[in-house]
């Protein structure tokens, strides 16, 4: 996808404009485009990126690349991250509680991000935060004997079943790039950071301890014999308090709920959410930050009810099961993309 701000001539305003080429090389990328589309026409939410328009060619002789107009947002946490800019206790529970709250709206639309990591995090001047590129975003799948692709998510946010071959995941493997995130923002430098899928899990180890049995019930037989052949590592939890002056009792306590080896046990979104360490956060981003809550014109907040409101309605995949064609997708595309864009934002 390539990126780049413009004016968008119809009002003025500095949009950012993506171009998605070559869209329908095979049919699996053609779905995948497609389901992105769909999912940026649904979101609705202030931590998500969405649609503002989308452009496409008149006629399906020239549909080759579809162009995407977005909101405009100056940085990412990446760029945050590895800048000297200094980071205090207050910008990464804002930025923490943006994220959760975020992926609190697309996990109960039963959307998997699937590649959740600082530069797929936009954030603009005044820190507001919005998860973006849903390129390997899916719908979550119940049924645990469907295999799920293993090709998701950069390597350094990558969850252990994930890394441990597992067929079938879920929302937590979003958890734990959290968890690797809220890391880094407290280090500065990334969490676990390796050359190799096998190396990553050693890294995990050493610092969550040997997995048991039990722990390792998603995994393949492959990375189980290979686990039970390692020496056994006992955890080193307590090293979190070195990643900085910032990680506090509260801070550790969070995180390790994150990063939990078994996905059954690690925390989910709601309950993170519910953390006392995100309680300034929380109030920060309500007071000043939102477009839920107002201000009165005698100077008064208004708060909403929800705070961290949920998705209307799950989104809807099953339209994806009836494409079995590359030219089915694209006259799927062309008939019906821009005009679901337009009914989603009704």
């Amino acid at each position: 996808m390539i990126s780049r701000a413009v004016t968008d001539p119809r009002d003025g305003r500095r949009v950012a404009l993506k171009k998605l080429p070559n869209v329908f090389q095979s049919l699996v990328s053609s779905k995948r485009v497609f389901r992105e589309l769909k999912m940026l026409c649904f979101f609705k939410h202030d931590n998500v990126l969405s649609a503002l328009d989308i452009l496409q060619p008149p006629h399906l002789d020239f549909f080759q690349e579809i162009y995407v107009i977005t909101e405009l947002l100056q940085s990412d946490l990446h760029k945050i991250i590895v800048s000297p800019q200094h980071l205090s206790p207050d910008h990464i529970k804002v930025f923490l509680y943006q994220i959760l709250r975020g992926l609190k709206y697309l996990h109960s639309a039963r959307i998997l991000h699937r590649d959740i990591k600082p530069g797929n995090l936009l954030v603009n001047s005044n820190c507001v935060l919005k998860i973006c590129d849903f390129g390997l975003a899916r719908v979550a799948e119940p049924d645990q004997n469907v295999h799920m692709t293993q090709e998701v998510v950069t390597q350094y946010y990558r969850a252990p079943e994930i890394l441990m071959g597992a067929r079938h995941y879920t929302a937590a493997v979003d958890v734990w790039s959290v968890g690797c995130i809220f890391g880094e923002l407290l280090r500065r430098r990334i969490l676990f950071q390796a050359q190799s899928p096998v190396q990553q899990l050693e890294l995990i180890t050493e610092l969550l301890g040997s997995p048991t049995l039990e722990e390792m019930r998603y995994a393949c037989e492959g990375a189980k014999s290979h686990m039970l052949r390692r020496a056994q590592k006992p955890p080193s939890l307590a090293t979190l308090y070195n990643l900085s002056s910032q990680a506090t009792h509260e801070a550790v306590h969070l995180l390790c709920q994150m990063l939990v080896f078994d996905p059954d046990k690690r925390i989910t979104v709601v309950d993170a959410l519910a953390h006392p360490y995100l309680d300034e956060g929380r109030l920060r981003y309500h007071s000043c930050m939102c477009t839920c809550c107002y201000t009165t014109s005698a100077g008064l907040r208004q708060y909403r009810v929800d705070f961290e409101p949920s998705a209307a309605h799950p989104f809807d995949d099953l339209w994806e099961r009836k494409l079995t064609s590359v030219q089915q997708v694209k006259g799927e595309k062309s008939c019906r993309v821009e005009n679901s864009c337009k009914d989603e934002k009704k």
